[in-house]
């Protein structure tokens, strides 16, 4: 049958294993150290941008250029900004630990014998932070000893690459080693986009469009409008690149940037590091962007040559016209930043959007009765643990420390990869982080994404920390909702946690030394690069075998950690009546809300087991409570999941109602598997960020919105729901919903989709993966 799929495979529009693209005649460079035999192809980018050029009689801006010359068919592919669907094929795949345990068993639910396209697995989220990186390190290999070895032998047979346990954060690593200028990248991940610090289109999505990657078929991504941050002038002092995307966040919200990719240019750009670059494209996924993308310049040749990547900086000097924007191209919207005048800038809490100037957050603070005393700071994180950031960082704590003074608040620090570890050990910054009270994480996302054991409060206590991560949800960071969580550049972070308080501003305020005089903490200043080459570190790459067919992949049918996935049942062909309505979100639910982290994390390979976390984090409207709902059935309130799991049981079908921007924050599909697992087939909100949609729709779920956002308020949780008209579902036919009110009276309105036809035949079969199996069959 997999014979007969791959010979059908030029027919269908499914590619076969991966083969070295026609090498350059130019010059013969690998895609990274680790796959000598993978070629960059700017060749064939070439060829298709100048056939989409051609075609669409116009300039390009940089985003355009990178997507479309990564189009499976760039001479028919219809292209409409925000509108049609784009066919295309990615370069590569990265899976963090805690998504890829689902995405590779969606992969080996396929039956294809190995990945069509160079993969890589890294393992940065299952170590929890707790006493320091050794000892933390150490305990998670042990915790996690199943899940790791299911991992590294997945990997190993289907011809995916393992980073193990300890080599650091997986932007950190792809920027290391992967990324380059005009790659196109999709990664479980939200904060993929990290990339394009290099210039790379670099995308977060769910596990299972990785599958559809990793299995050869062309990768569906709606047509992204471009908004284009022009930037002029000069960082300097103690402003950052993070300031750049605080700033933007500020400005276009946590939705702003849904369905468009945000390009930065103009002539700030190269005031701007490398690693800075990466930073404002990390945390671009806090404002719903598809992704964000710097141009080709010398500080990204400069971090190329430094990484030992000189000969891709050759190369890409060498089509340099197709890494930059065509002049006079235009972008949806435009945003300017004269980078002279901003100012160093912190934002939250419990949103990432909420901006204000450190200058002013101290009287802000207490105006809205935030606690002002910081309890701890936390620098690091997939979006700021470069060798910069880390520099900087120990700048200002070395004039702390000059003058007697150690960090009032806790402090901690989080290198981004096993290099940046060594590196910063080796030059004397992890020492002064930790002479002024800072203790040393693993290379991990630790306390980022909740894996933090924090012993210094208790839950419900309410607290402020100060961190350089990029998202600050209620609970994120420690499970507690009390938690006031701001995040900022890693040197203000520093600053304020020297200081105790947000009272303090650094450009302004002084500190009171030891002897008793008072001093001004100096702008930081640090090398963007080492002056030496790198430290590597520890090796902690696993090659994956030539022949990968021979390696065994267990997982124990009476695992708690792992479960092998059953396929989800088909559409039966009948309208969906009388559905229940498990809950009504109230207000902002992101992925945390839906399906949490932090503790949760072990559970991401065992689909029943994590389900028992459904939306515990959301408001229900009903009686403004997390994880209480009504049971229709039997009219006693219980929690969310054991509501889910008696509707299923008693064959009850069930929707959930959602307000905006509808599943914003991490990529994690299991936000999408666990409702279809537990008996949901409709979600229906006021919007949906762009990744949790696409989720919803790979498994079988049908998202759709209100034609009219006020339609909202018509629906209450003791309704029953009705969708009709599902056998005439089409592309941009809205489907109409009648609400059946517990009096008797009823209403109907009208209800959005995005689905294409190819994402209908997903919901006719059940999932994306079901209709991947229909494929396989038909073709043998």
């Amino acid at each position: 049958l997999i014979v007969s799929f791959f010979q059908h495979a030029l027919n269908s529009g499914i590619r076969r294993y991966h083969v070295a693209p026609v090498l350059c005649q130019r010059a013969k460079v690998a895609m990274s150290h680790f796959e000598p035999n993978e070629y960059i192809n700017y060749e064939k980018l070439e060829k298709n941008i100048n056939i989409v050029r051609k075609r669409l009689d116009r300039p390009l801006t940089l985003s355009e250029k990178i997507v479309y010359g990564h189009l499976d068919d760039p001479a028919k592919q219809e292209i409409e900004r925000g509108k049609t669907y784009l066919r295309l094929r990615p370069d590569r795949v990265a899976m963090q630990d805690a998504t890829a345990q689902m995405a590779m068993l969606q992969f080996i639910s396929s039956g294809l014998p190995k990945v069509a396209v160079p993969s890589t697995i890294h393992c940065d989220h299952l170590i929890e932070a707790q006493l320091g990186g050794e000892k933390d390190l150490r305990r998670a290999k042990d915790i996690n000893q199943e899940v790791y070895n299911f991992l590294a032998t997945a990997g190993a047979k289907y011809g995916v690459g393992f980073w193990k346990p300890g080599s650091g954060i997986i932007h950190q690593i792809i920027l290391e080693n992967y990324s380059y200028p005009g790659v196109m990248l999709i990664g479980t991940d939200s904060h993929t986009p990290n990339g394009g610090g290099l210039g790379g289109i670099c995308i977060g999505v769910g596990g299972a469009d990785a599958v559809d990657v990793m299995a050869g078929i062309p990768w569906e991504l709606k047509c992204p409008k471009v908004i284009g941050v022009k930037l002029t002038g000069k960082l300097s002092g103690w402003s950052s690149p993070k300031d750049v995307i605080l700033k933007v966040a500020g400005i276009l919200t946590v939705k702003g940037g849904t369905g468009a990719i945000i390009e930065y240019h103009g002539p700030g750009v190269d005031s701007i590091s490398c690693t800075g670059m990466a930073t404002i494209c990390n945390m671009g996924a806090e404002i719903g962007a598809t992704t964000s993308i710097f141009p080709y310049n010398a500080r990204m040749k400069k971090y190329l040559s430094k990484t030992g990547r000189a000969d891709i900086a050759a190369l890409a000097d060498e089509f340099q016209q197709h890494l930059v924007p065509d002049s006079g191209c235009q972008y949806d919207q435009v945003i300017e930043i004269n980078l002279s005048e901003l100012k160093p800038h912190i934002n939250g809490p419990f949103t990432p959007d909420l901006a204000h100037p450190v200058s002013d957050i101290g009287a802000v603070a207490e105006k809205e009765g935030w606690p002002v005393d910081i309890r701890v700071g936390l620098i690091g994180s997939c979006t700021n643990s470069s060798y910069e950031d880390m520099g900087r960082s120990a700048a200002v704590a070395k004039q702390a420390l000059a003058h007697g003074l150690k960090c009032k608040s806790k402090f901690t620090i989080t290198p981004g990869s096993e290099q940046i570890r060594a590196t910063i050990e080796r030059d004397g910054y992890a020492q002064i982080l930790r002479d002024v009270g800072g203790l040393v994480l693993a290379n991990a996302c630790g306390p980022c994404i909740g894996q933090w054991d924090r012993k210094d409060i208790k839950k419900g206590e309410k607290n402020t920390i100060v961190t350089s991560y990029n998202r600050n949800f209620t609970g994120r960071n420690d499970a507690n909702p009390e938690t006031h969580a701001f995040v900022t550049s890693p040197e203000i972070v520093t600053a304020l946690s020297i200081a105790g308080t947000l009272k303090f501003n650094p450009e302004t305020d002084y500190l009171t030394g030891a002897d008793g005089k008072k001093f001004k903490l100096e702008a930081p200043d640090a090398d963007e690069l080492p002056k030496l080459e790198f430290d590597p570190g520890q090796d902690t790459y696993q090659y994956p075998p030539k022949d990968g067919s021979g390696q065994h992949v267990d997982v124990s049918p009476t695992s708690q950690r792992l479960q092998l996935l059953e396929p989800f049942d088909k559409w039966d062909g009948k309208d969906l009546e009388d559905m229940l309505i498990l809950i009504k979100v109230k207000g902002k639910c992101t992925t945390d809300h839906i399906s949490a982290a932090g503790p949760w994390l072990k559970f991401r390979g065992h689909l029943d087991n994590i389900s028992n976390n459904l939306l515990i984090g959301a408001i229900n409207i009903e009686n403004g409570k997390a994880n209480s709902v009504r049971n229709a059935l039997t009219q006693e309130f219980g929690p969310v999941p054991d509501t889910a799991r008696y509707y299923k049981k008693m064959g009850v079908k069930w929707a959930v109602i959602g307000d905006e921007n509808y599943g914003e924050g991490s990529s994690r599909e299991h936000a999408a598997l666990e409702p279809r697992h537990l008996g949901g087939r409709v979600i229906i909100t006021k919007s949906f960020a762009r990744i949790h949609e696409t989720n919803l729709k790979k498994q079988g779920l049908l998202p759709l919105t209100f034609a009219d956002p006020a339609d909202y308020n018509k629906i209450h949780p003791v309704d029953k729901l009705s969708i009709v008209g599902l056998a005439d579902f089409a592309p941009g036919k809205p489907l109409k919903c009648i609400i059946k009110h517990p009096n008797g009276s009823q209403e109907t309105i009208m209800l959005n989709h995005t689905f294409n036809e190819s994402q209908i035949e997903w919901f006719q079969a059940g999932s994306a993966l079901n209709r991947m199996k229909e494929l396989q069959q038909k073709s043998s």
